[in-house]
């Protein structure tokens, strides 16, 4: 069969991934959002649904001044003995810690916090010991993959950190993972930078604590020399080994927005290559290793079909799952249902960097399709915003306005581009055919989606009459992650503020209603 890769599209970096009970799952990191740590199952390998997040509560979760890329990093999921262990850093002020769950569909255990520094960190259970690794700095300063045995029921150390790789010599060595195969340990690990260097390495040796002999032909996966192709950024990857014996990378890439443009908008996404092991105990990974837009391979029955999902809707789309908060939300401002969504307007923007405006957002999976969704404003101003953070977000917003002489509320759609915290309207409108905008008109706002280029309009209705405005068109590179920086991805959000409301809510709620993303094939 063939599949084609991202087998996972939009901001869902950093897979990790487990084979369980019949079935296969996969976390992905999730930084300044809420709930955190996707999470994600599946029969083929091929076809993911995600089921829900590993961390939905505050006390698993605190995100309070967390800013952009801050939160939760690099997670690492693992099945031992009837538990599912999901170990992670929220840099934010948590730590290194994991949490456990019998039930995979149900909640997981409140944090359990390990005393070792560094990020990206990972666990690996033999013979009634767990190892505890990650990328830092040992007890005696050595720099590099650091590993120490912990108890697993209470995350107490109990022996001292220990360096036991210093990588294959690229930079920033990150996201260890350590596996028994065949006799041999491999140790695999990224270098190069979650960028165009990106890259995955390893090593192999005969215990759990090395030595460890890189592999001769490292890196045994990268896009880096492909000049102009379309998948960039590979590493960051996972062993998983199925049902057949057969095993699979999973591993963060990113799609550029043109083959000649080195700008990428959809965060780094989840890719799936083959792994082959030679007799000599060294694997190779990928197509000649590298990881192409589509891959044909026999590991995998013809009668599996990828299904790729066009379109999200309210009706077909859950909060808390495909829908996400920024920081810790405060759901007393938020009413869901099928047909539409409320929000309440507080003083927060989304300038916001400390605390929780009312924002709810969706992933930019594709890069070609169409936003559409009505909207109706009692007070303050709410509509889309494509974001990747703070500074650096275009809003398509409908404000109300001071009153008309005769005291019909007025509106004004707008449309304001943000860039390194510079703000700008780029388009405005308060006439429908020489008529203002007012609390009758109906509004629908709806945004085309292009990898260069984003278009916006509003449609306007009353009396029968409908009006199609453009509000204008601004270019997608400046919301990428080589413009922004930092390592999440564009988002479609919903949201309201009102700063003249202060700390508190308005009494009336935004209404979005009819909300629907369609992606083109």
């Amino acid at each position: 069969m063939k599949y084609q890769n991202p087998i996972i599209p939009g901001f869902y970096p950093d897979p990790s991934i487990c084979r369980a009970e019949g079935k296969y799952y996969m976390v992905c990191s999730s930084f300044q959002y809420f709930p955190g740590v996707p999470l994600f199952e599946s029969d083929d390998l091929i076809n993911w649904n995600q089921i829900g997040h590993v961390l939905t509560r505050e006390s698993q979760l605190p995100l309070e001044g967390a800013g952009n890329s801050g939160g939760i990093y690099a997670p690492t999921i693992r099945y031992h003995e009837g538990r599912f262990y999901m170990v992670t850093t929220n840099v934010s002020g948590m730590g290194n810690f994991y949490v456990w769950t019998e039930d995979i569909h149900g909640e997981w255990s409140e944090p359990v916090r390990v005393q070792q520094g560094g990020i990206d960190p990972s666990l690996y259970f033999e013979d009634g010991r767990t190892y505890f690794m990650s990328n830092g700095d040992d007890d005696r300063g050595i720099s590099g993959v650091t590993q120490c045995e912990i108890d697993i029921e209470t995350g107490e150390r109990l022996s001292p950190s220990v360096c036991i790789w210093q990588g294959a010599g690229g930079r920033y060595l990150e996201s260890p993972h350590l596996y028994k195969i065949r006799g041999q340990y491999y140790l695999m690990a990224a270098e190069g930078g979650t960028e165009y260097g990106h890259m995955v390495v390893y090593a192999k040796g005969p215990t759990v604590n090395g030595p460890f002999t890189n592999y001769p032909g490292n890196p045994v996966l990268t896009n880096r020399n492909l000049g102009g192709y379309r998948i960039q950024g590979c590493g960051h990857g996972d062993l998983v080994e199925d049902e057949n014996g057969n095993f699979w990378m999973v591993h963060l890439a990113f799609r550029q927005i043109d083959q000649w443009m080195t700008y990428h908008i959809t965060g780094r996404e989840v890719c799936l290559v083959p792994v082959t092991f030679a007799e000599n105990g060294w694997f190779t990974a990928g197509i000649g290793g590298i990881t192409p837009l589509e891959i044909e391979t026999d590991r995998i029955p013809d009668s599996v079909r990828q299904n790729r999902k066009r379109k999200d809707t309210f009706a077909d789309t859950r909060t808390g799952v495909d829908w996400c908060f920024l920081r810790n939300p405060h759901m007393e401002h938020y009413a869901f249902s099928e047909k539409e969504y409320k929000l309440y307007p507080t003083g927060l923007t989304l300038a916001e960097t400390q605390d929780s405006p009312t924002f709810v957002a969706i992933r930019q999976r594709q890069l070609q399709g169409r936003i559409s969704c009505g909207i109706s404003v009692p007070a303050g101003e709410a509509g889309i915003s494509l974001y990747m953070d703070h500074e650096h977000h275009y809003d398509l917003a409908v404000q109300r306005t001071e009153a008309s002489d005769d005291g019909t509320a007025l509106y004004r759609v707008l449309l304001r581009n943000v860039i390194g915290g510079v703000s700008h309207v780029a388009g405005d409108t308060t006439e429908c055919a020489g008529t203002a905008v007012t609390a009758d008109t109906e509004i629908t706002l709806e945004i085309i989606l292009e990898p260069t280029v984003y278009s916006f309009f509003v449609l306007l209705r009353r009396e029968g009459q409908e009006t199609r405005l453009p509000l204008g068109s601004l270019q997608t590179r400046y919301l990428s992650s080589e413009v922004a920086g930092g390592f999440t991805g564009v988002m479609a959000a919903l949201y309201a503020q009102d700063e003249a409301a202060g700390d508190s809510r308005t009494a009336e709620p935004a209404v979005f209603t009819d909300f629907e993303i369609t992606y083109q094939p």
